[in-house]
């Protein structure tokens, strides 16, 4: 289920291999031309819930509302077992992202508080919107959806600097977004997210950006199954990226 409309890569393997035992989606565009490389197309438009990814509008939302000020904010950490050694410490939002520290993340969505998270995540048009399921809790498995398209159409606006935030604000998202930067060679940003699904049947997403030759591509992985995590969406889009010579 390869469908390249207009045509980026051509393929030279078949995509299913990466997705081996997983029902999954890939969708990779370059931000200059729109062309696009999709495995799933069926799928790439289905909602499912953003669990981490949502960390990307979260930090746009909570810099917007000063709730941080920047990539440095420190939140102390309340000496509770959080379930995670790396989150059992005091983090900033830069440390936080980079290990989806879910407190941090759930003491700014309350600061910022249901009436602002709503606007702003209208003003995004993020998703379904729905923020119902609860102030720190509705982008967990629970109200909220949003589509792998969704998410590299967010992705692209971020990237060109035209969400309606400010560019302060944007240009700290980016840089905390960083995974890999190797100049003269690509960098690689990006968000992974988890969930614990019914029956065991977990979910993940990988979405984020490679920049490399000169060129701008965003894209987003969204895998289901047993053990389907971010991290494992991750890894399958890094040897995607890497088969496509974008990781080089």
């Amino acid at each position: 289920m390869l469908h390249l409309l207009p045509l980026l890569f051509a393929p030279q393997t078949d995509f299913a291999t990466w997705f081996k035992g997983y029902d999954a989606c890939f969708i990779l565009r370059e931000t200059g031309t729109g062309k696009e490389t999709i495995y799933n197309a069926k799928r790439v438009n289905q909602a499912f819930p953003p669990c981490s990814t949502f960390k990307i509008p979260n930090s746009l939302i909570g810099l917007e509302t000063g709730v941080v000020k920047d990539e440095n904010t420190l939140f102390k950490w309340d000496g509770k077992d959080k379930g995670r050694e790396a989150w059992n410490q005091d983090h900033t939002l830069a440390s936080a992202f980079e290990n989806s520290v879910l407190w941090y993340y759930q003491r700014i969505a309350r600061s910022v508080g249901p009436k602002r998270m709503q606007f702003f995540v209208d003003r995004l048009g993020y998703g379904n919107r729905d923020i119902s399921g609860g102030i720190d809790k509705f982008w967990l498995m629970s109200s909220m959806k949003i589509t792998a398209r969704q998410q590299v159409d967010l992705l692209q606006s971020i990237y060109a600097g035209k969400v309606p935030f400010s560019q302060r604000s944007q240009t700290i998202l980016r840089k905390i977004m960083v995974i890999e930067d190797k100049p003269g060679h690509y960098t690689f940003s990006g968000k992974t997210g988890s969930g614990n699904g019914p029956n065991g049947i977990d979910l993940g997403w990988f979405v984020g950006s490679i920049k490399t030759g000169g060129k701008r591509y965003v894209f987003a992985t969204n895998i289901t199954g047993k053990t389907a995590w971010g991290p494992e969406a991750r890894r399958i889009t890094k040897e995607i990226l890497a088969d496509l010579n974008l990781l080089r």
